[in-house]
């Protein structure tokens, strides 16, 4: 514990510390898929079965599934023009179409700190490598690149699945804010998930275990669990 000159608990000193930078990739490549800026004229033909899915899909996003293709390109158009939130198509390799897309959000670079947000995945995309692999890809990008100090998830408090995830990929719940949102005409108490840089290397280290060929058998199957890897 350090103390300032007047016996108060202050924090560590951060020596030469600067604001960070904002996103500006436009290209995170990875072993199973590839994170691409968000076009609306490159993307939006294969994202049109992803943001036209079952209503079901949409439950916890404060958005509803687009009506039909202009709805879509409108949408699309306002992600691509964004900085924050700074939109991603997620990218399948093997078929080369988009199938997901994901963004950074509420981006501080004064604290250099940023939340994944707008997740929102094709039915296939769901629990597969790909998934897993998007999420290793952009927070390599803000722990490796743009050097941040803290990743945030944050989801509704009953949606049990991101809770789930976000524990599964290394994020520690921090607790909840009550009443912190209304969205659909109904509220919404807010999980709150972090990780630090400090905590970086480790939970790294369990992606690439995870992802590696030798943990999974002749028919894809995982031999271990992300969150079973130490």
């Amino acid at each position: 514990m350090r103390y300032n000159e007047f016996n108060q608990p202050v924090g560590d000193v951060l020596s030469d510390y600067q604001a960070g930078e904002k996103p500006e990739a436009t290209l995170l490549q990875g072993r199973f898929c590839r994170l691409e800026k968000l076009s609306a004229a490159k993307h939006g033909g294969d994202l049109y079965e992803v943001y036209a899915g079952p209503l079901q899909n949409w439950t916890y996003l404060s958005l509803n599934p687009v009506a039909d293709q202009a709805e879509l390109a409108q949408m699309l158009g306002r992600n691509e023009a964004s900085v924050d939130p700074y939109y991603f198509a997620i990218v399948d390799h093997e078929s080369g179409r988009a199938v997901g897309s994901v963004a950074l959000q509420r981006i501080d670079t004064a604290n250099r700190t940023a939340e994944v947000g707008w997740v929102v995945y094709s039915d296939r995309l769901k629990r597969t490598r790909i998934a897993t692999e998007a999420q290793f890809l952009l927070a390599e990008y803000v722990f490796e690149t743009l050097r941040y100090r803290r990743y945030e998830w944050k989801c509704d408090a009953l949606n049990e699945p991101s809770r789930k995830a976000a524990l599964r990929l290394g994020f520690q719940y921090e607790g909840t804010f009550r009443q912190a949102m209304v969205y659909k005409g109904r509220n919404r108490d807010t999980a709150w998930f972090s990780m630090l840089d400090s905590e970086w290397p480790q939970i790294r280290q369990r992606f690439v275990c995870w992802l590696d060929d030798a943990n999974f058998d002749e028919n894809g199957r995982q031999r271990a669990a992300l969150g079973e890897i130490r």
